[in-house]
């Protein structure tokens, strides 16, 4: 067992923490045997409850130990889930956008673990049946700071799950992502380039939550900002931090949302407007305004494709005449793993797998791109390294979907089409959907077709 916990350490502590994990769930056996608390019963573990409280030592150094192995693991979110049917509570991170078990610990520490998060994000430890936010500026050993972002959430069973998100290396220090970095193919890339450098007019970058559009639309505002630009944005909460920008944290629960914030904006004399997120439509009717009086108008929206960002803010009441004057582009993304570049293994696959390939990628679109299966075809695939904890996966790397406003869009876009239509001219105008895009990066290496089409659908 010495042995066994002595490599565990080797491989996953920290050499500057103190306490290993294993140290630290021993004390907490110890005290859980000391108490008593296994064999008592359930009205029992109220009292021994309030024994253990969120100043105990150990419950300070497990939160830190956790905090600190899931930034040296690269997790992105952290979450603390009470098992009332278990009794145990159960530690996750998120690696790569997957969950696994980091850690149980014993039920009778959830209340102080709960109440231990919450002071150190500043929440009231005394509200337990309600949801609340957070931040924490956490000091890791080794001298630097990073923030984390908490929720405090009631869930069924009398208890409360945590769910920290860890912002990212980048991010905390207030760098931005270059544009890129972004592993764009060259013909999104150079579209991009030519719509963010225009004067005025409206850019959407569209995908589900947690999908990097805010790293995206950092990324491009970080390509155009220069001395000669005033540049506003207003986002909730503010994650990235650039010089040059004037940055505004809206507070929706005194009246000063995106709406108000955009007023205002308009008001100080703006270059570039950067939007959090288009939720309401006089937030998309002002967006649409400024982007018609001479500014250059980003911001974002929950939407599943670009061609279904134009219909969603049709229906949201936007008007046709005004929006197709505005459009310049929407981009579209989705993150998946990418592969291990330490260990990931080169093979020809099957005749099968290329058709597979062929049939998703759309066979007529696939022709074009002159592949043909042969001993030369090759794909990769993972294999699994020390680097990258044996899964074969390190790190996302973003699929993309750039819908360019053309003449014919626009005009599609007066006439208010439906979703396939706009899809079909956006593809003959030189678009990538989602799902080719993957494919393309599959081709090159950089991920493979498993991990795209668990994030795309067609």
């Amino acid at each position: 067992e010495e042995d066994i916990l002595k490599y565990i350490n080797l491989f996953y502590a920290s050499p500057e923490d103190e306490h290993s994990i294993s140290d630290i769930l021993g004390k907490m056996d110890e005290e859980e045997k000391m108490t008593g608390a296994i064999a008592r019963e359930e009205e029992e573990e109220e009292e021994e409850e309030e024994a253990v409280t969120e100043t105990d030592s150990v419950i300070i150094q497990l939160i830190n130990k956790t905090i600190n192995d899931a930034y040296n693991r690269r997790a992105s979110d952290i979450h603390i889930e009470p098992m009332v049917d278990k009794k145990i509570v159960q530690f996750r991170f998120r690696v790569d956008g997957v969950c696994f078990i980091y850690q149980t610990v014993p039920f009778s520490y959830r209340s102080a673990i709960v109440s231990r998060v919450k002071i150190m994000s500043r929440m009231d430890i005394t509200v337990k049946r309600l949801p609340q936010d957070g931040k924490i500026k956490f000091r890791r050993p080794t001298g630097d700071e990073i923030e984390l972002r908490v929720v405090a959430i009631p869930t069924q069973g009398d208890v409360e799950d945590v769910v920290m998100r860890i912002l990212s290396k980048g991010l905390a220090k207030g760098e931005t992502m270059p544009l890129e970095d972004m592993v764009l193919i060259p013909r999104n890339y150079n579209e991009m380039v030519n719509i963010i450098s225009k004067p005025y007019g409206m850019i959407l970058c569209v995908g589900p939550s947690g999908c990097g559009k805010t790293t995206t639309l950092h990324a491009a505002l970080h390509h155009i900002n220069k001395p000669n630009r005033k540049i506003w944005t207003a986002e909730d909460p503010v994650e990235i931090t650039q010089y040059g920008l004037r940055q505004v944290q809206v507070q929706p629960k005194i009246g000063f949302d995106f709406a108000a914030a955009m007023r205002s904006f308009l008001r100080c004399d703006p270059d570039v407007i950067m939007v959090g997120e288009m939720r309401d439509f006089e937030t998309a009717k002002i967006g649409v305004e400024a982007s018609l009086t001479g500014h250059l108008v980003f911001t974002t929206l929950h939407t599943n494709s670009a061609p279904e960002t134009i219909v969603r803010l049709l229906d949201m009441g936007v008007d046709p005449l005004n929006f197709a004057d505005a459009l310049l582009g929407i981009l579209a993304q989705r993150l998946t793993r990418a592969l291990c570049k330490n260990c990931k293994e080169q093979y020809h696959p099957s005749q099968e797998e290329y058709e597979e390939i062929a049939e998703a990628y759309g066979r007529e679109a696939f022709n074009k791109l002159n592949i043909s299966y042969n001993d030369n075809f090759k794909l990769y695939r993972p294999k699994g390294c020390d680097m990258c904890e044996h899964t074969g996966y390190f790190g996302r790397i973003a699929l993309h979907e750039l819908l360019i406003a053309t003449d014919a869009i626009k005009k599609m876009v007066q006439k208010h089409e439906s979703v396939e239509v706009l899809r079909n001219q956006a593809i003959s105008d030189g678009m990538t959907t989602l799902l080719q895009d993957g494919i393309l990066k599959t081709l090159q290496g950089i991920t493979d077709l498993i991990q795209v089409r668990r994030v795309c659908i067609k």
